[in-house]
């Protein structure tokens, strides 16, 4: 019988939601790979331009900053990117892959959402040339995890084939059992490391990234580990 070799690894980390400097600091002073800041006027964790640059320039050297958009035009992320000194953009919601092809030829690293039961679906990733893919269920009312758990084993393999980064529900109780069934490459966390909507907990912060430490994760030989951050 061929034995597994055992491979600890931490998946990458992405706390997203941002809206105040000294709480993206203090997530950044803590070892978190990226933090994200989200364009979107109808989610409680909205920030005006302004606000995101201050964030991203504070933690700029750092960690990897994020903007989160939903059905934006290319010309508003644009400008979102350069006046926000944005590291990557994420898209959350039913963009075309041709907005994605537009970003990627000015050299922008796009993150693309796709939803294990919406739209657009994890087979519809072959249609997209992101580097990068964030996997949740979809099922809420607004885009986004909404703090919802979901069966994280329906992601499970999508890796073998792209970079993937888990999302929905993740909290520190339950972040150890979301990776082990998925083996995603990193992780995106919002509300299970709040005390209210928009307010980061650094203590929280600090529980999630010990418990993802202390797990470990079988992976295959050969399997590829992709940092994304």
């Amino acid at each position: 019988m061929q034995l597994k070799r055992i491979i600890k690894y931490r998946p990458q980390i992405k706390v997203c939601g941002f809206t105040r400097v000294e709480e993206a600091l203090e997530c950044a002073a803590l070892g978190v790979d990226a933090i994200g800041c989200v364009f979107f006027p109808k989610s409680p964790r909205h920030v005006t331009e302004d606000q995101a640059r201050k964030i991203c320039m504070a933690v700029s050297g750092k960690v990897k900053t994020v903007g989160v958009f939903v059905n934006e035009t290319f010309d508003n992320i644009m400008q979102k990117v350069n006046y926000c000194c944005l590291d990557c953009v994420q898209l959350h919601g039913t963009e075309s892959p041709e907005l994605v092809s537009r970003l990627v030829q000015e050299n922008i690293l796009v993150i693309k959402a796709l939803f294990a039961e919406g739209r657009p679906s994890l087979e519809e990733a072959e249609n997209y040339q992101a580097f990068a893919y964030l996997v949740e269920c979809g099922k809420g009312i607004l885009p986004g995890g909404n703090a919802l758990q979901w069966d994280w084993e329906k992601a499970y393999g999508f890796g073998e084939q792209h970079p993937f980064i888990l999302a929905g529900g993740l909290a520190p109780e339950n972040i150890c059992r979301a990776v082990t069934e998925s083996a995603p490459d990193a992780v995106d966390v919002s509300s299970g490391v709040e005390s209210c909507p928009g307010r980061k907990d650094s203590g929280k912060i600090k529980s999630f990234i010990d418990a993802l430490s202390r797990c470990r994760f079988d992976r295959e030989p050969g399997k590829k580990i992709r940092r994304i951050f």
